[in-house]
């Protein structure tokens, strides 16, 4: 795929690994669609990027196709989806309070996972029914894993169990979608320096990045956007997670 002219609808993509997905692709000549429910931040990215917002629940179907009909109105086609919409939770299923909160584990597994599904099943539509270019290929689907689907912590159980869903996803997905010439693939970030862990204090920080055999560092956004740049122009790659991780292994806590 070439980037230069084409458009991609990152989902998450007001801050964090959408952000600076978003930032690669739209340096690289892409016309970004940036989907979140952070209004403000989101319409900030876009109006930085040239690009759009639309505001999108990815677990409603209707938020989902009307920012679909945005991209394809506004820039003439959909050739590239990246799926970083999530939310993180810690919770014990056996906890002091009691057992894990059930709306709490579904809730995780809704946007996760039933929205990444969501998302893909809306756009691979669209996708398909483009035409193809010289080598067959419509468009590519990114989904964001993580390596909590290979080695969740205690306290991680639903936000694992979604995770490890988006894995199971990739092969039947690239399988079935691929006489279309859509690609799917994962990708699976250790410990990155998103919004998410600004929360935590900067000796924790430091800790969670000298965990990180080498780099001894959190990740940073661009890299993953790097990656996400890098499966959207190498046709080759499909069906498959990559782990992008510093070699990190989770221990259980």
């Amino acid at each position: 795929m070439e980037i230069q002219g084409k458009t991609f609808f990152i989902t998450g993509g007001a801050s964090g690994l959408g952000a600076a997905t978003a930032r690669i692709l739209s340096q690289a000549g892409g016309h970004t669609v940036i989907a979140d429910v952070d209004a403000e931040h989101g319409q900030a990215v876009a109006k930085e990027l040239d690009g759009r917002f639309v505001k999108v629940d990815v677990t409603k179907s209707d938020d989902v196709k009307a920012a679909l009909t945005v991209a394809q109105d506004t820039f003439g086609g959909l050739h590239g989806v990246v799926n970083c919409a999530g939310i993180g939770v810690a919770s014990r299923v056996l906890g002091k309070n009691g057992p894990h909160p059930l709306d709490l584990f579904e809730r995780v597994i809704d946007v996760n996972l039933i929205g990444t599904f969501n998302v893909i099943r809306l756009s691979a539509e669209m996708m398909a029914a483009q035409p193809p270019w010289d080598d067959g290929e419509r468009g590519a689907i990114v989904m964001s894993a993580s390596v909590a689907a290979f080695e969740g912590q205690i306290g991680q159980a639903a936000y694992s169990a979604s995770k490890g869903g988006i894995v199971g996803l990739v092969l039947p997905l690239a399988r079935e979608f691929a006489r279309f010439g859509i690609r799917v693939m994962a990708i699976a970030p250790g410990i990155f320096d998103t919004p998410m862990l600004g929360l935590l204090p900067e000796d924790a920080r430091a800790s969670l990045g000298a965990q990180m055999p080498f780099p001894s560092r959190l990740g940073k956004p661009s890299e993953f956007g790097q990656l996400v740049r890098h499966i959207m122009e190498n046709t080759m790659l499909n069906g498959e997670v990559i782990r992008i991780d510093g070699a990190i292994r989770m221990q259980p806590r």
